[in-house]
Formats: structure tokens, sequence, C-alpha cells
């Protein structure tokens, strides 16, 4: 029973802690000695609340005396000064003419949630039109566009000639592409 009360709260209970703590190995700490409190007290427990209730009061007062510790200490980090530069100063241009303190090339454009989200779903198609495959083309199309080996090294590995792996390689992306491009053209479009 108490093996699945931690697996049941355990998340709702480190989400309350993060909230009155600073970090979150704090808020780990915190329902670590909750449930030490609450195996320390559980004799005392009245019933005039839920458990739940009971076990998530126990929390936020722990909480609470662990931010107010928290709040009067200081990381040593804080007492380190940190010269060094935010950004490599090479990547800019230097102190004198017009384009003075701008990037020499701009950085990469950071991964959007949107394209992260396209591009797993992606891979899962292409991950289901792999197993879609006989056997022997998924394991060339395998070797050769996701691991890499060149046309030899998959003949020697799979021991075929190279006209066979040839084969085997068009016909595996030929219906890996069919896959894909039903699939996207099934996808409505905006207009």
């Amino acid at each position: 029973m108490f093996a699945t009360l931690l697996d049941t709260w355990a998340r709702g209970m480190l989400r309350v802690a993060r909230s009155y703590v600073s970090t979150d190995d704090s808020a780990e700490e915190v329902v670590q000695d909750t449930w030490l409190a609450v195996i320390g007290a559980i004799d005392g427990f009245e019933g005039r609340s839920s458990v739940k209730t009971w076990v998530y009061r126990i929390l936020v007062n722990t909480a609470k005396r662990r931010s107010v510790r928290e709040s009067r200490t200081l990381p040593w980090s804080a007492f380190e000064r940190d010269t060094s530069p935010a950004a490599d100063p090479t990547l800019f241009h230097g102190i004198d003419g017009a384009l003075a303190g701008r990037w020499k090339e701009a950085p990469a454009a950071w991964p959007t949630p949107e394209g992260q989200a396209l591009a797993a779903e992606a891979r899962g198609l292409i991950g289901e039109a792999l197993a879609t495959l006989p056997p022997r083309q998924r394991i060339v199309i395998t070797l050769r566009d996701v691991e890499g080996c060149t046309s030899e090294e998959v003949c020697e590995i799979m021991e075929i000639s190279a006209v066979n792996q040839r084969v085997l390689l068009h016909r595996a992306r030929a219906a890996v592409r069919d896959l894909l491009e039903s699939y996207f053209a099934s996808v409505k479009q905006p207009e």
C-alpha cells in the first residue's frame, strides 16, 4: 500500500514542493523528508482528514521550513565572481568599425517545439515504414541510410553482390517514400 502511495503521489508532491523551494534537488529532499515524517507520525494520524490531505499538509509544512532555511543561506557560487564573457568574443566583429559588436555570422536558429514535434512524427513514420519492409531490404536501408555504411561495407556485411545491394536499397527507399507520400497526401495542408 505504501509503495502504491509513493508511486501515485510522487510527481504531484514534487510539483508542490518545487513551488516552495529553489531547486529540484531540494524538492526531492522535501518529499523524502515528508515521507519520513509520515512514517514517524502515522500512529498520530487521527483521521480528521483524508490521508492524502494529511500527507500533503506535512509536505507543505516541510517545504515551508526548507524554504525559510534556504532563504537564510547563500550558495558558494554567489561569492564567486564570474568574469568570463557570455559568448566567445571571436564570434563578433571588433570594437571598431560599422559592425562593431555584431555577430560575424548569425547563430543557428533554436529548435521550436512545433519543429521538434514534426521531426518526431516523421521519425515515427519512417520507423513504421522500415518495420513493414522485408528483412533484407530493412537491413540494407538501415545500414546505408541510418548507420551510414558504404555500399561495399553493406555487401561485405550481408555477403551479397553490389547489384543485389543496389536493388534492395532501391526497393526499400521506394517503399519508404511511397508510405511517406501517402501519409503526407492524406494530411490536409492549410490553404
